[in-house]
């Protein structure tokens, strides 16, 4: 783990969660296909890390991948109707659209819009609670 310790920034959280808010509402408005799938998976997927980093950043740790961001997010006391830790799957699938090339389907897409519907809303209310404290 290579994080960095940087000052608490609760400002600068507090405005990666609504970004992760704004491009997660626009995602899920997008029809599901299989053309779209790939920017769907990406863009639920960020939206989730993003919430990840926020929590990191609120905390003063500037974090150098993904993993740790998505590990913040199973940190998250909160009741989600699927398992949060289905995130991590959404992190290993949107690196291999990445970096190798794989071509998602919609089934994927579909399924990743059904983590979205599960978990988002619940970590983003919690996290923005968790901010608030700060």
């Amino acid at each position: 783990m290579n994080n960095r310790i940087k000052h608490h920034d609760k400002k600068n959280a507090l405005s990666i969660v609504n970004a992760a808010e704004k491009e997660m509402q626009f995602t899920l408005k997008q029809e599901v296909t299989d053309e779209s799938a790939f920017n769907i998976i990406r863009n639920v997927y960020e939206s989730f890390r993003m919430l990840g980093d926020a929590l990191l950043i609120s905390k003063g740790i500037v974090s150098q991948d993904h993993i740790e961001q998505i590990k913040e997010l199973e940190k998250v006391a909160v009741e989600t109707e699927r398992p949060i830790k289905l995130i991590d799957s959404l992190r290993r699938l949107r690196h291999n659209i990445n970096y190798y090339g794989y071509i998602p389907t919609k089934v994927e897409a579909e399924d990743a819009v059904s983590i979205a519907h599960a978990c988002f809303n619940p970590l983003l209310k919690e996290i923005r609670k968790e901010l608030d404290k700060k």
